[in-house]
């Protein structure tokens, strides 16, 4: 297929809408007779008339974002794809993408001693003792002594390219190839975007390291932010990166 039909095909919209992201597992297995199942398969590179059976199945427990597996059959060989999955109700606005306790970073990036610490006093993992802060319970990143910020900021620029796939596209048999957008538009309706990985990095890691003007730490188009909320439960405490799945709608 020619680049720019390819382009053409790489979103479009879904006549009523997706309930829920089972519904693109099922929309696989239907693939004969659903259109954007089809156009899916195309954009991943498929020849439909070589296709003699799909088999899709959601995969649980390897990333906080749903995913999906596909196992595509042909006349002469077998191949599979895996895809990340993300339902988007507004035009615009932030989606968390994984989400751990600072521990489990440390131990997957190799993060210093203190940027872990720094991390936790961040998250309100570990309480902060300074009085006039904006949110008692922890340090934001603009609060900071100045060493203590730019070595974090240091560290997330030094190693942006391993974390950013690691939050994306994750690690292992199952690391997503695609990324599948729906967004809810009127009359009840959503239009869908469909991205290699690869361009889903290029997009969110094209950007500086920077503390926000809110104190979190933007990491390229990626915010990294205490997660909050939980009713005041420690998971609150916990780590998370967020962005806007929208973006894609318009790379």
């Amino acid at each position: 297929m020619k680049n720019k039909n390819l382009r053409k095909l790489g979103s479009n919209t879904a006549k009523g809408g997706f309930k829920n992201e089972t519904i693109v597992v099922e929309k696989f297995n239907n693939w004969k007779k659903d259109g954007d199942a089809q156009s899916w398969l195309k954009i991943m590179g498929y020849d439909l008339k070589k296709i003699e059976k799909v088999e899709a199945v959601k995969i649980f427990g390897h990333k906080t974002d749903v995913q999906a597996k596909i196992t595509i059959y042909m006349r002469d060989a077998i191949a599979a794809e895996n895809l990340s999955v993300k339902l988007v109700s507004n035009k615009r606005g932030f989606n968390q993408i994984d989400k751990r306790w600072v521990d489990k970073y440390v131990e997957m990036w190799s993060i210093p001693k203190d940027v872990a610490k720094t991390l936790k006093l961040f998250t309100g993992e570990i309480k902060p003792t300074r009085k006039g802060l904006k949110d008692p319970r922890r340090l934001r990143f603009d609060e900071m002594e100045k060493n203590q910020r730019e070595a974090a900021v240091c560290f997330f620029l030094q190693n942006k390219i391993l974390i950013i796939s690691d939050i994306l596209k994750g690690r292992g048999p199952f690391s997503a190839g695609w990324m599948l957008v729906a967004r809810k538009i009127p009359k009840g309706n959503q239009d869908w975007v469909l991205k290699s990985i690869n361009h889903v990095l290029n997009h969110y890691g094209n950007g500086p390291v920077e503390v926000s003007p809110q104190g979190s730490l933007r990491i390229g188009r990626i915010t990294m932010q205490r997660k909050g909320g939980d009713a005041g439960r420690s998971t609150a405490n916990m780590l998370q990166f967020k962005m806007d799945p929208s973006e894609l709608f318009d790379s």
